[in-house]
């Protein structure tokens, strides 16, 4: 029979912790040390940009001094904490001999005869026996009287033939034994006086704090669309977005969003600094300022958290320094939400095929990404650094993809920004469409409803150190390539392994490394539609004749429209980190009849299968009245030609011979 015990000690609950502390630890701990690091991209080694590198890193990690340690950090060293607390407690622990050795007991070497047992145990009574013993200020009768009967059966089991029997068939002097099995629970949570308290600690875990989680997962949950945004967010989105919706709506109904994004503890720190801003904001937007917050419909005191999101981006934006420690850090969580609320945006936008507030929403990413503020005015320059947006009006004109103006003027007015301006040109590259058209796998016209594939190739042309891009040749057609893309299931073409990837771009301002992408739009500009959702990519080749690296090809499926006729539509490229760097080209999609088709399948078969009308075939099929193929042309003077050969090359041999006779 068992007999149950719990563990007084607490070492057995030590080693039942250990066990599933080193499951999860283990595994979880290598994960995060694992050496297989993303592969490092290159960058922009201007000035601006290795020391915004260099602010992103102490953000991201922290310092020596004060080291930002991750949530995934602090578990782990919690976890082997208290790992080494239990490892130590159990190698401290005091544990029990079960094994009954009565040699141990006695004292005495276990090659000792039975007269040396005797001799010794007798020598042990005279200590031991509790006639004779003088009790210590720590010790009681009871123990002693333990302690001799121990010493007794000890020597029992050594010289009684019986009870030695049972201490070598059983391991102990009194025959066979109960099983003690220990449960790794400390003795004082069953104990009768803590029911109250371990009762009251099971209804809270699970009766409270359990629930509360789930229910906070739950609840969490339904607030959040599939995009990450409020549910309020979304909801404002729909409301205020409009199909004329331009750049400045975007914005505004980007700032509403913020009400429900930003978190309400801040909203009332660092005012005076915040106020300030405003104001320089007043000065150099001047009436447009207060248009926006109509826009946004920002009341003071009312709907604080928008109007403080908007005085953020706009300081970001008119690259405004911000002081205070709490608005930086405000201001980094304010622009690292945009581009996930913009492509929320997006899809609400798409879903109305829209095309207006579709090309807005994209084109304000890369205002936001250069730090920019949104104009219908030509300021892509100042993404070069040495030059602000406000220089950019006196800058000579120049063509809409190069930026030769402004390397002059930087070359002449301030020679020690050129460097840095040089470097930022390497990482900037000027988007072209090299070809766009529709295909249909296998077939050589587009019918109403068929699946029709739009093939884009692109490239980014280098821009030279003087500000123009670089003149490429036009690649030749490969439609063994073009095919073997089309059948494939994937959207972009490979890359070279190892080569033209792009990496992280020109963005001084951006509070985080940023990789350029792209959208291509295939829109309908007559009625301000968009065709079919946007594609987002990246990783468009730096073209390099050298390498023979001429595009990438990109593909984007959808149905035909069901009736036929011309459809005159409009490829868009846009970037969301470059300002100004676009690539347009109109494409036309001809939809013919079925009809058209099934006669050019039927002259196919009528090739094949006619005979021809000199052959054998076609004479017999003649006769029968059925149809043959016409002799062509070209073949009838081949024909004329070689019988007018040989009559010449026979002509010698009728003159020979009639001299011969």
């Amino acid at each position: 029979m068992a007999n149950y015990s719990y563990d007084e000690a607490g070492n057995m609950a030590a080693y039942f912790l250990l066990t599933f502390l080193s499951i999860f630890l283990v595994p979880y701990t290598l994960t995060s040390f694992s050496t297989s690091k993303p592969p490092s991209l290159p960058s922009c080694q201007c000035q601006q940009c290795s020391a915004q590198r260099e602010r992103i890193r102490k953000r991201e990690r922290g310092t020596v001094l004060s080291p930002k340690l991750r949530r995934r950090t602090l578990i782990i060293l919690g976890g082997w904490s208290l790992v080494a607390f239990l490892v130590y407690k159990v190698m401290n622990a005091d544990t029990q001999n079960i094994v009954y050795d009565p040699f141990e007991i006695l004292g005495i070497s276990t090659s000792a005869t039975t007269k040396e047992v005797k001799s010794h145990y007798k020598k042990l009574t005279r200590i031991f026996h509790p006639d004779k013993v003088k009790l210590a200020v720590n010790e009681t009768m009871d123990m002693v009287e333990a302690k001799f009967v121990e010493i007794t059966k000890a020597y029992k089991a050594l010289t009684d033939e019986t009870i030695r029997k049972n201490w070598e068939l059983y391991g102990h002097p009194d025959g066979r034994q109960e099983v003690s099995m220990g449960i790794a629970l400390p003795k004082w949570i069953v104990e009768s006086g803590n029911n109250v308290w371990v009762l009251g600690a099971y209804g809270v875990i699970f009766g409270g704090a359990l629930p509360a989680i789930v229910g906070r997962w739950w609840f969490g949950n339904r607030e959040k669309t599939k995009d990450g945004v409020h549910t309020r967010s979304a909801a404002a989105f729909f409301k205020d977005l409009s199909e004329e919706a331009g750049i400045d709506e975007v914005t505004s109904t980007l700032g509403k969003a913020y009400e429900w994004e930003l978190p309400k503890a801040n909203l009332n720190k660092a005012d005076d600094e915040l106020a300030r801003l405003e104001q320089q904001i007043k000065e150099k937007l001047a009436d447009k300022w207060g248009d926006l917050l109509k826009l946004a419909e920002a009341v003071p005191k009312e709907h604080q958290s928008r109007r403080r999101a908007l005085i953020l981006l706009y300081a970001h934006l008119l690259r405004l320094p911000v002081q205070h420690p709490t608005l930086q850090k405000e201001q980094t969580r304010v622009l690292l939400q945009t581009p996930t609320l913009l492509n929320a945006l997006l899809n609400i936008s798409m879903a109305r095929n829209w095309l207006l507030p579709t090309l807005a929403a994209m084109r304000l990413q890369a205002f936001l990404a250069q730090a920019i503020p949104p104009s219908n005015d030509d300021l892509k320059a100042a993404q070069l650094p040495g030059i602000a947006p406000s220089d950019v009006s006196s800058l000579p004109k120049s063509e809409a993809s190069d930026f030769s103006a402004a390397i002059s003027t930087l070359s002449k007015s301030e020679p020690s920004a050129l460097p840095d301006a040089e470097k930022a040109l390497e990482r900037l590259g000027h988007a072209e469409i090299v070809d766009a058209s529709f295909k249909v796998i296998g077939e050589r016209y587009v019918t109403p409803s068929s699946f029709v594939h739009l093939l884009v190739k692109l490239r980014l042309a280098p821009i030279a150190k003087d500000g123009k891009p670089v003149p490429l040749p036009k690649p030749e057609t490969n439609d063994k390539r073009d095919n073997e893309f089309l059948i494939s299931k994937k959207d972009a073409e490979d890359l070279p392994q190892g080569e033209c990837a792009s990496g992280y771009a020109h963005a001084p301002y951006w509070p985080a490394n940023r990789k350029p992408s792209w959208w291509i739009v295939l829109a309908d500009v007559k009625s301000n539609k968009v065709v079919v959702p946007p594609l987002k990519i990246t990783d468009i080749p730096v073209a390099d004749p050298a390498r023979a690296v001429a595009y990438r090809a990109y593909k984007i499926q959808f149905q035909a429209p069901q009736t036929v006729g011309l459809f005159t539509w409009k490829v868009f490229v846009v970037s969301d980190t470059f300002v100004g760097e676009e690539a347009a080209r109109d494409v036309v999609l001809k939809i013919d009849d079925p009809s058209v088709l099934a006669a050019d399948e039927q002259d196919a078969e009528d090739d094949i299968s006619d005979p021809e009308e000199d052959s054998l075939a076609g004479q017999m099929a003649l006769m029968r009245g059925g149809s043959v193929k016409k002799p062509r042309a070209g073949d009838d003077e081949s024909d004329d030609e070689s019988s007018t050969d040989d009559d010449e090359a026979g002509k010698p041999d009728d003159d020979s011979s009639s001299d011969s006779d």
